[in-house]
């Protein structure tokens, strides 16, 4: 006889067992329509499911996260089902719930097309109007894998074969004859997905993510809870087509890829001062802040990276060599382990801490090609990393000066949404329980002040300590995960590092991880679509563009370009012989912020005539005001 208690505190009592549709209508009428799956003692389970035992229990709706992706994982098996019946004999491997919608892989010979996919939505449609009822059923493992092989399902077979054998197989039917084998949870029947969903493409993808393997169609989709949510995403689909970064930074002539470096940026000469511009301004905000730089080697011996940790956890990811005496190098993946290198030169006073080492380290980390995604997703990148060397009295102040730098920086370049995530103790990790108590508390307090939304994310930080993940909303609402704060009970003891206290004797620093942007390159394809190419003055790596009208006013606007030149302005003076409207439209595309252009008045009147990026105004104004008002906005926006 369970006595349930609900999140707001108030305990419902029974005389037997009871499941979730029982529960929602004791609760509310309104709550019995729209309860989708419940949440029992922390585990998600289907409203089927039958509560025995005195539980805390939240019924799960459209309005919570967890609602939204099942949902979505709903939608993704009638997409299979669907699938299955229009094209018999395919296969279906792995279907999960992603960011904003779901995915299923296919095995068929024949690619899916466009027309295909309007006609897997319109039997989607069908299901979901049918209202096919779903029902779950645990299978023996053996016969689960004979079921599979006999109907001609072989991944799903292999699938099962890798699931550990202590393990529950829980297998869901859609329908009288569909099933797939799924941990659930899953809706009560179709009709509960609704008509807020819609495929969106088609790509390749690997068995398994290994490309040694065959290759499957992977067809996505998305869902939303109402038809305005799928609208709204939609549109942001449509404004994020076209503030791709790729065709932005060929547009402004910034970049490109080549399959000789897969992975690797081929930076050109704009999208060059675009990346020094961004360290140049990340320096002096650092200085302003008592940081000292340093830069360390980019191959280091294989034993110090035994010595860290990170050949066991992440050497599949690094390059490595062997030279010809027969050593093991490998590129750094990550800055830490040479910064401490840095630390460890010279002996260390508690009067030298905190100590805060920056570093624009270019680093390499191995990624599956299918995974790589222009600036995005790279092999080789620079983080601009920072290693804090302080004691552990010195973790609070330290955690709040990096928070207020980071948001100062976001705030700076653009970003006024920002969510901070806070992930403490792992069951498994290192360090003593008391240091991980004021590291977590520090940690808190520094988001607290930020007096910024946060989230808790229950054992999720490192193994080695507590971190906080910043992330940032962008100007057509979607996040990024960008800045990170971590504290570091490990590193520096496995690599020597110490300090001598004010007893005289000798300590481990603790040490805490720093990035505010964490990849320069990701970061400046995430500013590329922020501003739709339309970049700051005092960012952007072409600034103005001298236009003169005619050839008689060549002299008055390389005069103009070399006093703007002189003054620190990164402008470009164009004196081909064509159309003042092509040169306009052609720099327009390039996303150049302000055109200059230069006539017979001008000249006359010492004056210039300005037009605007993004406007059909102009303005003409005296050349000596010009040019102080683009030396004011070119300095950088220090809080």
């Amino acid at each position: 006889m369970p006595d349930i208690k609900l999140l707001d505190g108030k305990k419902i009592p029974f005389t037997k067992s009871i499941n979730g549709f029982e529960l929602a209508k004791k609760i509310s009428k309104t709550l019995e329509k729209e309860a989708l799956i419940m949440k029992v003692d922390g585990e998600l389970k289907d409203l089927s499911y039958q509560i025995k035992n005195n539980s805390v229990v939240k019924i799960v709706t459209s309005k919570d996260k967890e609602g939204l992706e099942v949902l979505r994982h709903d939608a993704a098996h009638i997409m299979a089902m669907s699938v299955q019946e229009l094209f018999p004999g395919t296969q279906v491997t792995i279907g999960p719930v992603i960011e904003n919608g779901f995915y299923y892989d296919f095995a068929r010979k024949e690619p899916f097309t466009s027309d295909d996919l309007a006609r897997i939505e319109k039997k989607m449609s069908e299901i979901i109007e049918r209202d096919v009822k779903t029902r779950r059923e645990v299978w023996e493992r053996d016969k689960a894998i004979q079921h599979f092989k006999k109907i001609g399902e072989k991944y799903k077979a292999e699938i099962i074969e890798s699931i550990p054998t202590n393990e529950e197989l829980s297998v869901y039917h859609h329908g009288d004859t569909w099933h797939d084998l799924c941990r659930g949870p899953h809706l009560a029947s179709s009709g509960k997905i609704g008509k807020a969903f819609k495929l969106t493409k088609v790509s390749g993808a690997y068995w398994r993510g290994d490309s040694k393997k065959e290759m499957l169609q992977r067809i996505y989709g998305t869902c939303w809870s109402s038809k305005k949510e799928l609208d709204d995403y939609l549109n942001r689909l449509e404004e994020a087509e076209k503030r791709d970064h790729r065709k932005l930074g060929k547009e402004m002539n910034l970049f490109h890829f080549r399959e000789e470096s897969p992975g690797a940026v081929f930076w050109h000469e704009k999208g060059w001062i675009l990346f020094q511009r961004l360290i140049e301004y990340m320096r002096l905000k650092q200085r302003l802040a008592g940081y000292k730089e340093i830069n360390t080697p980019e191959i280091l011996d294989k034993s110090l990276w035994e010595k860290s940790g990170h050949w066991e956890k992440f050497g599949e990811n690094m390059y490595t060599s062997e030279t010809p005496d027969e050593k093991t190098f490998a590129i750094k993946p990550m800055n830490c382990p040479g910064c401490v290198q840095v630390f460890n030169q010279g002996l260390k006073s508690y009067r030298d801490l905190p100590l805060k080492l920056s570093e624009f380290g270019k680093v390499h980390r191995y990624e599956a090609s299918g995974a790589l995604h222009g600036l995005l997703r790279v092999r080789a990148f620079t983080q601009d990393d920072a290693h804090i060397f302080c004691t552990e009295e010195q973790i609070t102040e330290e955690c709040l000066s990096v928070t207020n730098l980071i948001l100062e920086i976001y705030k700076d370049l653009g970003f006024k949404d920002v969510l901070l995530q806070f992930s403490d103790r792992p069951e498994k990790r290192v360090g003593d329980d008391k240091i991980w108590d004021k590291s977590e508390a520090a940690l808190l307090t520094a988001i607290k002040k930020s007096k910024l939304k946060y989230e808790i994310n229950k054992g999720d930080g490192a193994f080695y300590g507590p971190k906080i993940d910043f992330v940032l909303r962008d100007a057509i609402g979607r996040d990024w995960q960008c800045g990170t704060l971590q504290v570091d009970l490990n590193l520096p003891g496995r690599l020597g590092a110490s300090f001598v206290d004010k007893d005289g004797s000798k300590k481990v620093p603790v040490m805490l991880h720093r990035a505010l942007f964490g990849s320069l390159e990701r970061f400046i394809g995430i500013l590329i679509e922020h501003y739709a190419g339309k970049l700051p003055l005092w960012l952007s790596p072409a600034q103005a563009v001298v236009l003169p009208i005619s050839e008689e006013n060549n002299n008055y606007a390389k005069k103009l370009f070399e006093d703007l030149f002189k003054e620190g302005i990164k402008c470009e003076v164009d004196l081909k012989n064509q159309k003042i409207n092509y040169k306009i439209r052609e720099y327009s595309l390039s996303k150049v912020p302000i055109l200059l252009i230069c006539g017979k008045k001008e000249e006359e009147k010492n004056t210039v005539t300005i037009r605007k990026l993004g406007s059909e105004k102009q303005e003409t104004v005296k050349k000596e005001k010009l040019i102080n008002d683009l030396v004011m906005l070119n300095k950088f926006p220090l809080n």
